[in-house]
């Protein structure tokens, strides 16, 4: 998938790839500067809260450095029917961004189309499961604490100005659950400045930072984004392979029993060939064929035919084609589907990661879409949807040949 914002942040970083994610800190600048409107503005990310039932920590908003309570910012509304649904209190965010605050609004790809398609395309590149938080802040107001992340994380200022602190690690790879606490932040500061408009920087997981506004004035605003990117570690590869023994009746017994000593031994064994069998290189290749999409839109026949509609992959990762003399085998999205070989172009399009229009000519691809949609590792276009890919990832058409870009 070719998407905007991918390419420019490995411009911007001097990446080729995502090999340089999680190795250290990086900053640069993005080039395109019509992106940053096209990601996210203030307003919109005000329209986005004020379209959505949300409730804590999902919303959250801070005063003077300080956390405020729920009941400050949120309301509970009565519809006709009696039932109460919590959503933001517009007016009472308004007062609180006015007054110096600031309001995060975590998992923004749930809501917003563009930034579920970052995400998207963010995942397709890294390999990992990519999620976004919006951070808006005005006048002179403080940010959090020196923290450090249990995630990679790639921020992207989109709109104004604010003053970070970045440090160097204190315990090498922390986990958020971890043998012991990680507490005392490094002395090592490895940059301090302020970001501006269109500026990107890589934090790995485990840096200590901080951003604030304090000193900035009372004008003015700061709006950017936090890409996290959750990589897979040998402790994931553990837990995983606890999940995997539960098939086997020995593990799901009972340590201690009437019938005997505990069998050490053939736990032992069995783990052992479990490990054997899923090896973390294979684990990552099973992780990500076996992740379902996080959402999708299913078809509906009686909604009409497929022709003239966009039709996009929808999968977390880029489904896997493998090819020989008698059919062409799709992994992805937790689905193994088999096809003939004639319509090869056909799934490299509409597994691409790019839209594609289907033409009412084109039957093989109408045909292939609406399996694909079925077994949900595509989508149609609604509106909605296709804003988040308009301008940011081209449209291709099929044909027998080469795939070409619109």
């Amino acid at each position: 998938m070719e998407h905007r914002l991918v390419t420019g942040i490995e411009k911007a970083l001097g990446w080729e790839g995502p090999s340089a994610v999680g190795t250290a800190f990086a900053r640069g600048t993005l080039a395109d500067d019509a992106l940053l409107e096209r990601l996210m503005t203030p307003y919109r990310l005000m329209e986005t809260i004020q379209r959505r039932h949300l409730s804590s920590p999902q919303l959250r908003c801070y005063s003077k450095g300080q956390e405020l309570h729920p009941s400050s910012y949120l309301s509970t509304a009565v519809n006709r029917r009696r039932q109460a649904v919590q959503q933001a209190d517009m007016a009472a965010l308004g007062a609180i961004l006015n007054n110096d605050g600031t309001i995060v609004l975590d998992s923004v790809d749930t809501f917003d189309p563009t930034m579920e398609v970052a995400c998207r395309a963010l995942g397709w590149w890294s390999g990992e499961l990519v999620s976004v938080n919006c951070y808006l802040a005005v006048g002179d107001t403080p940010g959090f604490h020196l923290h450090w992340d249990d995630h990679d994380v790639i921020a992207v200022q989109l709109s104004g100005e604010k003053s970070w602190q970045v440090r160097g690690p204190s315990r090498p790879s922390p986990m958020y659950r971890d043998a012991e606490q990680n507490l005392e932040p490094s002395e090592e500061v490895v940059w301090e400045g302020t970001m501006s408009a269109g500026d990107v920087m890589h934090i790995p997981r485990g840096w200590w930072h901080t951003a604030t506004r304090v000193g900035s004035g009372n004008q003015g605003h700061s709006l950017h984004a936090t890409f996290g990117i959750t990589k897979r570690t040998g402790v994931t590869w553990a837990n995983f392979l606890s999940d995997a023994v539960r098939a086997d009746e020995g593990f799901r017994s009972d340590l201690e029993s009437a019938r005997g000593p505990i069998d050490d031994e053939g736990l032992l064994t069995r783990l052992a060939e479990t490990a054997r069998a899923n090896p973390p290189s294979n684990y990552l290749g099973q992780l990500r064929a076996n992740t379902p999409p996080q959402r999708h839109m299913p078809l509906v026949h009686s909604f009409g035919p497929l022709a003239g509609t966009d039709v996009v992959a929808v999968t977390e990762f880029p489904p896997v084609l493998a090819v020989d003399d008698t059919a062409v085998r799709v992994t992805g999205g937790g689905k193994k589907l088999t096809f003939h070989t004639r319509v090869e172009p056909a799934l490299r399009a509409l597994l691409s990661g790019h839209p594609v229009r289907l033409k009412e000519e084109n039957n093989d691809l109408r045909t292939v879409a609406a399996h694909l949609i079925e077994e949900g590792l595509c989508a149609p276009m609604t509106e909605g949807l296709s804003w988040g890919y308009t301008g940011l990832v081209p449209i291709v058409t099929c044909s027998d040949g080469p795939l070409n870009s619109v």
